[in-house]
């Protein structure tokens, strides 16, 4: 299925933060069960960082690394919102929060499991996607 591409606005709650992103109109976004994503109920997108353009709040960002650290978990240092960030398994580009993202570009979202307990063939999904 060949899918339209078009531009949705996202951010963080209170504003500071805003982007955009190149991804098509009918989203196919992972849920995954590390730590992290788990407790802050984060649905990924993943983007190359060519799709991706931060239109304002770089200075209010926060980054947090754990584990490898290779992951950039990037907050709002107003709001605490991470609505995107550079993920472990594709740190050539971003992962977007689409519940970050305006509803308004979005025509259906379908959600996949990301099995953490399975990175290898999760992570090799991810990089396939991030080439499309």
């Amino acid at each position: 299925m060949t899918d339209t591409y078009v531009i949705h606005n996202g951010g963080c709650h209170c504003g500071a933060v805003g982007f955009e992103v190149e991804a098509p109109a009918t989203i196919v976004a992972r849920d995954c069960n590390c730590s992290i994503c788990r407790m802050s109920g984060y649905l990924h997108l993943i983007v190359p960082r060519s799709r991706f353009r931060l239109l304002q709040g770089a200075a209010e960002l926060t980054e947090y690394k754990f584990n490898t650290g290779t992951a950039r978990h990037l907050f709002c240092s107003r709001c605490g919102v991470k609505s995107f960030y550079v993920p472990r398994s594709n740190p050539d580009g971003y992962s977007v929060n689409v519940r970050c993202l305006d509803p308004s570009t979005i025509e259906h979202v379908e959600v996949e499991p990301f099995d953490d307990n399975d990175r290898a063939a999760s992570d090799s999904k991810i990089r396939n996607l991030s080439l499309e």
